[in-house]
């Protein structure tokens, strides 16, 4: 019997997030649905394998383009508001493809762009919706929870393309992308009767759409846990695009199948995955973060090898069902990492950069691997993909995985009180911070290589510049100075302190001279 760390059912006990699950679960059916109709729709348009392949860029390049920018409105606007405009336009833009393709008017140029723009809509919702679908659970449950949504995902995977491939040959494309209407407008339902939590009341300046970009590339580039799954899930992606993205292709000219062919292929891929998350949490809790990615590539390159030879087609529906459980097992462990290692005022940030990172090198990788398969052809693409995948998997040594602790996410009260005679403007700066120390003699080194792991948290939490310096007049004595953009961005920064920086900045001041204290000044630029 699974413990309740690793138990899948326990978040489902949560009702708000069941019924999130389940109408999710319907949404996903519905674009995984649309986008094997409009991939299938393109093949018989114009037996392009690069036009085929540009149609998962089209669904997946919007990720890369608007998800940041949607994860600073998730962040710092109404969530609800977000999340139910998003899917109304996209309901709206997959009625027009229906109409068009019913219709006999719509081509490859007009389907593309409608799915890129369907794309853009899901881009827009998502990182709002993944970082407010797990908050009716407990935290010790977000793993489960994460993998829960994966599981969802992945049945549409196998149900979505399996049925459209059923709907497509029946009654062609225009009634798939009805039905994609439909589950849209269940998702927009559920969101209005059980809408995301709102955010904390503050009253700390709001952060802009630029800045609070800049806020989130920031906290990535200097947060060496966020840094190290963004590359490690950018490098899995862009090497197992190729199978996604030549699928169609091996449906038809390798396997000889229809579109019912390529659906159970993709059917496939999402049943091995539905298996494989029933028990990942107990693989994880086992074998632990690495062996599971680790076994992931190897599998998923393996099956890229033995698609690109084998001419039976059970041998290549057998290795889609591996491919699915390692590609699950491979991005719920890097989606679940990223959020469990974000505190709340970037978590939605964090979500949408992990999509950037990883449907955006899925998008390009995609759209190249499309290009190469029609220069050199499916086999040597696809050995050349399963040779990148595997060349990707050293990264863990330099770059390894792990889950934030607790209090490595968790906001603190500001350690010092702002004395200052009056406040600027939000708008106003540069500010400058100084801190000074002195400490008690024959302690320097020590006290440097300490002070020196405040470098990481003040850059990631809004500095853009930090030193320290050392008096020349009383060698004792140092200062920590480093630069903030306004003072609005500085109140932010005091406010996105976690208790594991407490920590660290006690450990710096227990270097302190007896009966001294560390001393904060601030400067604001005039000039």
């Amino acid at each position: 019997m699974s413990s309740p760390s690793t138990s899948l059912w326990s978040p489902l006990r949560a009702p708000a997030f069941r019924g999130l699950w389940i109408c999710g679960g319907v949404f996903f059916v519905g674009n995984s649905m649309q986008t094997m109709a409009a991939a299938w729709l393109m093949v018989e348009l114009t037996g392009s394998s690069f036009l085929a392949a540009l149609v998962q860029t089209a669904v997946f390049l919007p990720m890369f383009l608007l998800a940041l920018p949607a994860g600073v409105l998730a962040d710092t606007t109404d969530r609800k508001r977000l999340i139910c405009g998003a899917l109304l336009a996209q309901a709206g833009t997959c009625a027009l493809l229906t109409l068009l393709t019913l219709g006999g008017w719509s081509g490859p140029a007009s389907v593309l762009l409608l799915v890129f723009v369907c794309g853009g809509c899901t881009a827009v919702l998502t990182p709002a919706w993944n970082a407010s679908v797990i908050d009716p659970v407990a935290r010790e449950a977000w793993p489960q929870a994460i993998t829960a949504v994966g599981i969802a995902y992945n049945v549409a995977r196998a149900l979505g393309p399996t049925l459209a491939g059923l709907v497509f040959a029946q009654l062609g494309a225009g009634w798939v992308f009805a039905f994609s209407v439909g589950t849209t407008l269940v998702m927009w339902k559920s969101i209005r009767r059980w809408p995301p939590r709102a955010h904390d009341p503050t009253r700390l300046p709001p952060e802009r759409l630029w800045g609070g970009t800049l806020s989130g590339l920031r906290y990535a580039w200097h947060s060496r846990i966020i840094f190290a799954q963004l590359v490690r899930v950018t490098a899995f992606s862009a090497a197992g695009s190729a199978l996604w993205a030549l699928l169609p292709m091996i449906a038809q000219r390798q396997l000889g199948a229809g579109a019912q062919g390529f659906g159970l292929l993709m059917g496939c891929l999402g049943i091995g995955a539905v298996a494989v998350g029933l028990l990942l949490g107990r693989l994880r809790a086992r074998f632990g973060l690495e062996r599971i990615v680790g076994a992931g590539g190897v599998v998923f390159a393996a099956a890229m090898l033995v698609t690109a030879f084998a001419q039976a087609a059970w041998i290549v529906y057998l290795w889609m069902l591996l491919a699915g459980a390692a590609w699950m097992s491979s991005m719920s462990t890097f989606n679940t990492a990223t959020q469990a290692s974000a505190p709340q005022w970037v978590r939605a940030r964090a979500v949408a950069m992990h999509m950037v990172t990883a449907l955006g090198a899925f998008a390009m990788g995609s759209a190249f691997w499309g290009a190469s398969s029609d220069l050199i052809g499916p086999t040597p693409t696809l050995c050349l993909a399963a040779a990148c995948m595997l060349a990707g998997l050293p990264l863990a040594r330099p770059l390894p995985l792990r889950m934030g602790a607790l209090h490595e996410v968790t906001q603190a009260t500001p350690w010092d009180e702002l004395f200052i005679e009056a406040e600027p403007r939000p708008e106003a700066g540069p500010v400058a911070v100084e801190i000074g120390y002195r400490i008690a003699p024959g302690t320097d080194a020590a006290f440097l290589d300490s002070i020196s792991r405040l470098r990481a948290p003040r850059r990631r939490d809004g500095a853009t510049f930090w030193r320290v310096y050392r008096d020349l007049g009383q060698s004792s004595r140092y200062v920590e100075r480093f630069i903030v953009e306004s003072w609005a961005d500085y109140l932010h920064q005091r406010a996105r302190a976690t208790m594991a920086d407490q920590t660290l900045e006690s450990e710096v001041r227990a270097f302190l001279a007896p009966g001294e204290t560390a001393r904060m000044s601030h400067y604001i630029a005039e000039r």
